[in-house]
């Protein structure tokens, strides 16, 4: 049976795609399940990265430039279309992902340095494109706020995805850099339900905390998003109008939505998830998410894997629509960030000074 760790979403942590070895959890008799722990410690490790901005050319997604300074995600949420990432470092995508996480200590130093090229031509950067860059663990480290900061010297333009309130500790760039055109951050509020969130969500910041984060953002000027993402059928899509609600209230000009994705291993993780956590719901959110996707547990298409497909699909996009009409949401075009402030620091000096 799969086990459950306090704090941690995911019931297993069977072996990543690429490995040559498959391991599964076997009870043999022998262990005393009053002796098993409860918990399992998080490890950091190091990665040496030779290079700090990731491109993508991918036709649904709106940027081409993203920063992820950690691998895996101590938020732990069950759904998470990064987990399948893990395998390529031989690690599970299940408990693994949770738990044994990279850092990128030289981040700020390897972006300066990218941006200081002479053939850099800027675009928006997007942080928090895989895994969260707020998570619990950049309270101590520290890496997303030193590549902001390098932004702030550079005046480049960024996007910030997160669902951890500690977003706020750093208003006090973000809020000169929004006043330039050149910051925006989106914070997702995936439900209302502190009970349910804890369960699926772990050490995700309490949706009541991401909602004052909103709050607190929008009053110090930064262009605020909520992201209802993932909307899960039958299990948190009668939440969709409340959370674009309160998001609201707290000052979000604008709004987006994901419809749940299940991707590689992330289906057999969701799974586990719902017979332990969610029994009673489990066959019947299944079946609509198979609605929405063809009939299949996922499908890939590019401009439906986001959004699904179908009479479901079709409602949800409807509500959606209605909602931040309602609310004023998305009532004003989206700034453009301004790419014609990049500027090298110090270039100028330098070059004066070869005349000095």
């Amino acid at each position: 049976m799969p086990a459950s760790f306090r704090g941690r979403a995911s019931k297993s942590n069977d072996s990543g795609r690429f490995e040559a070895l498959t391991r599964a959890p076997f009870d043999d008799g022998w262990d005393d399940a009053d002796e098993r722990p409860d918990r399992l410690d998080t490890t950091l490790t190091p990665e040496a990265a030779r290079r700090i901005i990731s491109r993508n050319d991918s036709p649904d997604i709106g940027f081409d430039q993203s920063i992820n300074p950690y691998r895996g995600c101590e938020h732990g949420c069950i759904y998470c279309y990064a987990r399948p990432s893990h395998a390529y470092v031989g690690l599970s995508p299940g408990l693994d992902f949770e738990t044994r996480l990279f850092f990128k200590p030289e981040a700020a130093k390897l972006l300066e340095k990218e941006l200081s090229r002479p053939a850099y031509r800027p675009s928006f950067i997007q942080l928090g494109a895989n895994t969260d860059p707020y998570q619990p663990i950049e309270a101590k480290l520290r890496i997303t706020r030193q590549i902001l900061e390098v932004l702030a010297r550079f005046r480049h333009p960024v996007g910030v995805t997160t669902k951890n309130a500690l977003v706020a500790r750093d208003i006090d760039i973000l809020g000169p850099m929004a006043a330039d055109n050149l910051a925006m951050v989106a914070v997702s509020v995936t439900t209302l339900d502190r009970k349910l969130a804890r369960a699926m969500e772990p050490r995700a910041s309490t949706p009541e905390r991401r909602i004052d984060a909103i709050r607190k953002l929008s009053a110090a000027g930064v262009p605020t998003a909520v992201g209802v993402a993932p909307i899960i059928p039958g299990l948190t899509d009668h939440e969709l109008e409340s959370i674009l609600e309160r998001a609201a209230e707290a000052g979000a000009a604008m709004a987006y939505y994901t419809a749940l994705r299940l991707p590689r291993e992330i289906k057999d993780l969701f799974r586990e998830w719902l017979a332990a956590e969610q029994p009673d719901r489990a066959g019947r959110v299944m079946s609509l998410v198979r609605q929405m996707r063809g009939g299949k547990d996922y499908d890939p298409q590019w401009n439906l894997r986001m959004r699904g497909d179908g009479p479901i699909a079709d409602l949800i996009s409807t509500r959606f629509h209605l909602a931040c009409k309602k609310l004023g949401l998305n009532s004003r075009n989206r700034r453009t960030m301004d790419l014609s402030l990049f500027q090298i620091p110090g270039r100028a000096t330098n070059q004066l000074d070869l005349f000095g």
